[in-house]
């Protein structure tokens, strides 16, 4: 069966206070992206990789491809203003029958394992997300305040959904490209929170699998930090 990969990569990091989109920054000596693209090649050599970036970082990825040797075969395709825009100009480089996967450029430590099992899941049930379990208590931001000395007063309730009914939701997403090219002939709406949520628009019943809690998407400073901690442990 026929593989795809996008890999959303259209960020621009303000919230890392780097000068460089995070995605280009170093992990372990390379640009995180470049974990992530090496990361479903090993899974599966012969899988298409497509690269969704804007069109204004082309330049500056391919400089760094020449710069640290990157040589794995794939595919530039122009982001959109949204992840929603970046993934539907992708699937326009996604010809015939089979399954795409849908991958956050800035979760550089997505294993070989998760990948492969996923793709398992989806060729069997049609679509597979993975979701780690939340493990704290969550509360529901209802009224903001005014800042004071740094921070923000709100007013809040509790979460009354019991903590092992919620799931944190990953990717790489998967489902079969048909499903997936139809669900994105939506117009864009504020619930697509997600590609999942996308297709179930569309009446489809979405699958799960376990998830990794090392599979971190890289956010703030401290995930880099993590994330060079994990490998390094490795």
């Amino acid at each position: 069966m026929k593989k795809w990969v996008i890999v959303v990569a259209g960020g621009v990091g303000t919230r890392m206070n780097a000068g460089v989109p995070k995605q280009f920054l170093l992990l372990a000596g390379r640009p995180l992206l470049m974990h992530s693209i090496e990361a479903f090649s090993s899974a599966f050599p012969e899988i298409s990789v497509i690269l969704a970036l804007p069109n204004d970082q082309f330049r500056l990825w391919q400089k760094l491809c020449i710069q640290y040797s990157f040589t794995l075969p794939h595919h530039l395709t122009a982001g959109g203003a949204t992840r929603f825009q970046s993934v539907k100009n992708a699937l326009s480089e996604v010809n015939g029958e089979g399954l795409v996967a849908i991958h956050d450029g800035a979760r550089p430590l997505i294993s070989v394992a998760l990948i492969r099992n996923a793709f398992l899941i989806a060729a069997g049930q049609g679509n597979c997300i993975p979701v780690i379990p939340a493990t704290e208590s969550m509360r529901i931001l209802t009224e903001t305040g005014h800042a004071t000395q740094g921070l923000t007063p709100a007013i809040t309730r509790s979460l009354t959904l019991q903590r092992e009914d919620v799931f944190i939701v990953q990717t790489p997403q998967i489902f079969q490209s048909a499903i997936l090219k139809k669900a994105y002939e939506q117009d864009f709406k504020d619930s697509f929170t997600d590609d999942a949520t996308v297709v179930e628009e569309i009446g489809e019943t979405i699958h799960l699998t376990e998830g990794d809690p090392v599979n971190i998407k890289i956010t703030h400073p401290q995930d880099l930090a993590a994330a060079e901690f994990i490998l390094g442990r490795g």
